[in-house]
């Protein structure tokens, strides 16, 4: 057997990607592992509730860090933790299975620590826009604003490939175009919450990092204003 065929497939995506998903999937596993009671005793049951209360977004603790002044670190944490918190397996599972896909696509052009920024970054600003647009008490869980700065960077790269092909770069945003019409539709039909907001401003932040991110960023500027 040929050396090639003996390489991972996994080889070729970015560490920092491997260790989002993983992270992502070994939460769950442990709550999954409480919930079916092979874990932690009688009280792993309430794993999953008891560390939504501790490490979801809160848009009612982010007004009163505000408002009073306590910007306590065990709060300032929900910005990112809220990321790795999942409502169930499918909800994580599925969570993960797009930051492979997506981050990989995103770490073939970005550095490991560029790819990092463009998923924590675009978190941060979703909840902060998430309880600015839609101050609500249910509390904000789940990667996919992080994984909409994946989708952010990743139109970005494909805008910039279109413009220099001159083709129609309004291509290059098919893709969150698809995926908030489905968005639109689930809630319509099934009712939503606003989490879609979140994951909307952080497809803008990953898009607007990635002018400062991708390699050779600021000399691309300089050279997209010179020319127009």
């Amino acid at each position: 057997m040929s050396e090639e065929q003996n390489v991972s497939p996994f080889n070729a995506v970015p560490p920092v990607v491997v260790a989002l998903a993983v992270f992502i999937l070994g939460i769950e596993c442990v709550f999954y592992l409480g919930s079916e009671g092979f874990v932690g005793g009688p009280t792993a049951v309430g794993w999953r509730l008891a560390t939504f209360q501790q490490y979801a977004f809160s848009s009612e603790i982010f007004f009163w860090m505000a408002e009073t002044g306590r910007w306590t670190p065990e709060h300032l944490l929900r910005f990112v933790s809220y990321l790795f918190l999942h409502g169930n397996f499918i909800h994580a599972a599925f969570a993960a299975v797009m930051v492979l896909a997506l981050g990989n696509m995103v770490g073939e052009v970005f550095s490991g620590f560029a790819t990092l920024v463009v998923f924590v970054v675009p978190g941060i600003v979703g909840a902060l826009v998430y309880a600015f647009v839609w101050p609500s008490s249910v509390t904000l869980i789940g990667a996919y604003p992080g994984v909409y700065g994946f989708i952010g960077a990743f139109s970005f790269l494909l805008w910039v490939r279109l413009r220099s092909t001159g083709d129609n770069q309004m291509r290059a945003f098919a893709l969150i175009g698809g995926l908030m019409f489905i968005q639109l539709v689930f809630g319509l039909l099934f009712g939503g919450t606003g989490d879609w907001i979140a994951d909307v401003a952080g497809f803008a932040t990953g898009f607007g990092l990635s002018f400062f991110l991708v390699p050779g960023g600021w000399a691309r500027i300089r050279e997209m204003i010179r020319r127009g």
